[in-house]
């Protein structure tokens, strides 16, 4: 699992349009880097995602530092704004225990809902609670949001 914020927690990614741009880069980089995203949910100044590592899970470093240079300058692009810095850092967790797993899981799917964005988790556009729901095993789903998810340790007081 990772989660990582802006500088001073910055709601850079404001608009539909800038939580777009960090929406796709992220998916098309995790296919770049052989990464299998199974959660992910972007906002305005953090995201989460949980993915399954390529054989060599050393390219996460690569993989996370391309998303942030790339949707640095494509945002300060926009912005107008060269050189400033966008991002702080990242945190991530090797899950390896299912029922961790699990709880992660509905965690991320439900992230909107827990910063108030929307009522339901597959109105987000920025996450994954929709493909989730239209995609995945419907006994699998059933199991993932048995889980609590409202008592984890994640770092997320953004």
């Amino acid at each position: 699992m990772v989660t990582a914020g802006t500088l001073q927690k910055e709601h850079f990614f404001r608009t539909p349009d800038q939580l777009r741009l960090l929406h796709d880069a992220l998916l098309d980089l995790a296919g770049h880097y052989h990464w299998q995203l199974e959660a992910w949910a972007v906002f305005s100044n953090h995201y989460h995602w949980i993915g399954v590592s390529p054989a060599d899970a050393v390219s996460l470093r690569k993989f996370i530092s391309h998303l942030h240079t790339q949707t640095a300058r494509a945002l300060n692009t926009l912005d107008a704004t060269p050189g400033r810095t966008v991002w702080f850092q990242f945190w991530d967790t090797c899950l390896t225990f299912e029922k961790s797993y699990l709880a992660r899981l509905n965690y991320v799917h439900h992230n909107a809902v827990h910063h108030g964005l929307v009522p339901v988790a597959d109105q987000y556009a920025f996450c994954s609670a929709r493909w989730f729901a239209l995609n995945a095993d419907p006994t699998f789903r059933k199991k993932v949001l048995s889980f609590r998810h409202d008592h984890l340790n994640v770092p997320d007081d953004f």
